[in-house]
């Protein structure tokens, strides 16, 4: 990987030098709108995990398996609410990323076991693939008796065939992506050496690092639709709660262990 020259700087002559200081202080408007940025996105995940755990409510509470027509556009639109509520949050969190990117990856509203899990500021995207497999082999397991009766379930149990087959592709495309993301990050990391002595280059490079988490993002909340988009209805909303679910474990878990230390 060839690293990008630095251009040398212009000499001054010593009038024209900055006097600098070790006992400067910080810059208060840099530090207030890092403050700003935390107590703001704090608050907004706040605010939103709690409408999370209200629409999981919902969804727990959805009849299933559907057996009306009502039921079958209750839970659809159950699923439409929730991935909207998703997309609210990295669209947010985009804008968070734009005023101070590393604050969101230093993310202080997270616990330390959530930060432990994190992939460039997130939940690493194949993780959802894990989830369907292992929900599908619980549910599967529990029903075996039904279906060797050839009793149909509709539940991630009961995924077909094609399903699987397409989830399996998907995750391989995800993985892909993923990888990618990854090996972008490794370079930004490694052409930061760059940065002495260039504040011009530093700009440029923090812009870098905010364009790869969106592009973390984009793939975090592509993923999640897509493989909702594989599913019945009854399916996602079983997907859907069992990712809230998980994401609420790790938390409380995470936030006891924090307690205690």
């Amino acid at each position: 990987m060839h690293k990008a020259k630095v251009p040398k700087p212009k000499t001054q002559t010593p009038s024209k030098l900055k006097k600098t200081s070790s006992h400067e202080k910080p810059n208060p408007v840099l530090k207030m709108t890092t403050t700003t940025t935390t107590t703001t996105f704090t608050a907004f995940y706040n605010t939103w995990s709690d409408q999370l755990h209200h629409l999981l409510r919902q969804l727990c509470s959805a009849p299933k398996p559907p057996t009306m027509q009502d039921h079958l556009h209750h839970l659809n639109h159950l699923v439409t609410k929730l991935l909207s509520h998703y997309s609210e949050y990295y669209r947010v969190k985009a804008a968070a990323a734009e005023r101070d990117v590393f604050d969101i990856f230093a993310a202080p509203w997270a616990s330390s076991l959530e930060k432990s899990l994190h992939w460039i500021a997130g939940w690493r995207p194949t993780t959802v693939f894990h989830l369907v497999y292992t929900e599908s082999s619980i549910l599967f397991e529990s029903h075996i008796v039904d279906i060797l009766r050839g009793v149909r379930t509709g539940d991630l149990g009961d995924l077909s065939p094609s399903q699987f087959r397409r989830v399996s592709e998907l995750q391989c495309e995800t993985v892909k992506e993923e990888n990618a993301i990854t090996d972008e990050l490794s370079e930004w990391q490694h052409s930061v050496t760059d940065l002495v002595g260039s504040f011009t280059d530093a700009e440029q490079m923090i812009g870098r690092l905010v364009s790869i988490v969106q592009k973390a993002d984009d793939l975090r909340l592509r993923t999640l639709k897509r493989v909702v988009d594989l599913l019945t209805p009854q399916q996602a909303v079983e997907f859907l709660i069992a990712a809230a679910e998980l994401q609420f474990g790790i938390r409380e878990w995470g936030l006891n262990q924090d307690r205690q230390v």
